[in-house]
């Protein structure tokens, strides 16, 4: 028993500087805030208005980037349709090809 309660007082310790770091901590303080029920910072005026209008934003150039991404699939495609030279199934190639 005696050896049980040598080992739990270092891990105890140990365990509660850091927790009390962590509390210290804008992270701890945020986490904090979300028990306490606060809503946090996303729904606080104007910084929420900016934040949804880079959201928007970047879903616009993300949609402009995937119709990029299709036009020039597209264009890869009619060019290996296209390829002169290109041998179908089955066949060899002989030295005159």
């Amino acid at each position: 028993m005696e050896g049980v309660v040598a080992l739990l007082i270092p891990i105890i310790a140990v365990g509660g500087f850091f927790a009390w770091m962590i509390a210290l901590s804008p992270v701890g303080k945020a986490f904090a805030e979300r028990l306490r029920g606060g809503a946090g910072q996303l729904t606080r005026g104007a910084g929420s208005d900016a934040l949804l209008q880079e959201l928007e934003q970047l879903r616009h150039e993300v949609a402009e980037l995937a119709e990029r991404v299709d036009f020039t699939e597209r264009l890869l495609a009619k060019g290996r349709d296209g390829e002169t030279g290109k041998l179908a199934p089955g066949e060899r190639r002989t030295a005159s090809t």
